[in-house]
């Protein structure tokens, strides 16, 4: 039977299900609104629509690397609440979701969700766990690095999963480099630096960093009651902004495990191609929520 498009806009509207959802809940029940209301709660997509709107903050990052390293996959896969993320289910899906990833020609998480196994995707896999669980979760963002002949890839998982590091490195892919690489992760999840190298350092971050530098200097040399030489003002900057290199810059900053070797001195002749750093919950704004509201809303089933 032909379906209006007003109607499957009723039910979308009454359930939070998406459009494709909401037309098939009504062809399947020949068009009985109510009825259809009931389809898709039987399914579990009503509640998994509902869910959709709360903020997905915790979670856990998830990594792996074939097993000749020239490719590696980091991904971020989130849920409301960090005691969620400790289910057994929930760990299981991110482990699935990376090992798809890795397996496939994927880039994104749009393609990632597309992906099909068991006879779903995985976008309707993660609409069936969100309504299992009781929980809105979020595949956020996924990473995918490459080598090739004379490059590797290694990885690194920090604090059970809340921070992970995926390292491209050129030179010999050895046990005994992958392993030195690997130390550099551990110094990644640590140290979180911002850049590669201080040749990465954009003008604008650089002129930034001079600007803020010079505004503490004029305001310490107030309260000192000193004026110097615009020459000397210039060489003082510009050995502080040596400073912000070390601390900024992963080539340039002290390695953790030996604080008398930067990280490119302990590598050599190893060199560093690239790395990517994901930590839970990062750039995303929490939301704070009146815990007594909460209790409410959901005895009311709301």
């Amino acid at each position: 039977m032909e379906i209006k498009a007003s109607l499957v806009k009723e039910l979308r509207e009454r359930t939070g299900a998406g459009m494709l959802d909401c037309k098939k809940a009504l062809v399947e029940n020949e068009g009985n609104i109510e009825k259809a209301i009931d389809w898709l709660r039987e399914k579990g997509i009503s509640k998994a629509a509902k869910k959709s709107g709360r903020i997905a903050a915790e979670g856990l990052v998830f990594a792996k690397i074939s097993e000749n390293h020239k490719k590696g996959i980091v991904l971020e896969f989130n849920s409301e609440t960090d005691f969620v993320a400790k289910n057994e289910d929930f760990k299981s899906f991110g482990n699935i979701l990376a090992e798809r990833a890795l397996d496939s020609e994927v880039s994104s998480v749009e393609e990632l969700k597309k992906l099909e196994f068991g006879g779903k995707t995985v976008e309707q896999q993660l609409t069936e766990l969100i309504a299992k669980i009781g929980e809105n979760l979020n595949i956020r963002r996924l990473e995918v690095v490459k080598g090739c002949c004379d490059t590797f890839v290694v990885d690194y998982i920090h604090m059970g999963g809340k921070i992970g590091v995926l390292v491209k490195a050129k030179g010999d892919s050895s046990a005994e480099n992958i392993e030195k690489v690997r130390g550099v992760a551990m110094h990644i999840a640590a140290m979180d630096p911002k850049f590669l190298s201080k040749e990465q350092v954009s003008p604008e971050d650089l002129k930034r960093e001079e600007e803020v530098l010079r505004i503490q200097f004029e305001e310490e040399s107030k309260a000192k009651g000193k004026t110097l030489k615009p020459e000397m003002v210039e060489r003082i900057i510009s050995g502080k902004l040596g400073k912000y290199y070390e601390e900024n810059c992963l080539n340039q900053q002290k390695y953790v495990r030996d604080d008398k070797k930067t990280v490119e001195q302990f590598l050599s002749p190893i060199t560093l191609v690239s790395f990517v750093r994901y930590k839970v919950g990062d750039g995303i704004e929490k939301k704070e929520e009146d815990f007594a509201a909460e209790v409410a809303a959901q005895i009311a089933g709301k």
